[in-house]
């Protein structure tokens, strides 16, 4: 399993890293036909609220499943994008 994470026009941190390596190895656990997982990571408009997004793509022998969220923490966003892509994962598993 390759986990790639991929932030644009900042560096992420250890604990960050750890934080969404551990998010995306949960959804792993609920479909092992995932192949990698590609997490991005952007900041837009740096002045407003609510400008950390998190955009997470995870390619699996059963296709592609993608969620992008954003929120006032990278933490928040990638909750929620995890909440989404477990939805979506599921959903795909009853078919």
């Amino acid at each position: 399993m390759n986990i790639q994470i991929q932030a644009i026009n900042f560096v992420v941190d250890k604990e960050l890293k750890d934080f969404l390596i551990k998010k995306v190895d949960k959804l792993i656990s609920i479909n092992d036909s995932i192949i990698n997982a590609d997490v991005y990571l952007k900041v837009e408009k740096p002045e407003s609220y609510q400008n950390k997004v998190v955009e997470i793509k995870l390619h699996s022998s059963d296709g592609v499943f993608f969620a992008k969220k954003q929120s006032d923490s990278f933490e928040e966003s990638a909750d929620l994008s995890v909440q989404a892509l477990r939805k979506q994962i599921l959903k795909q598993k009853q078919k």
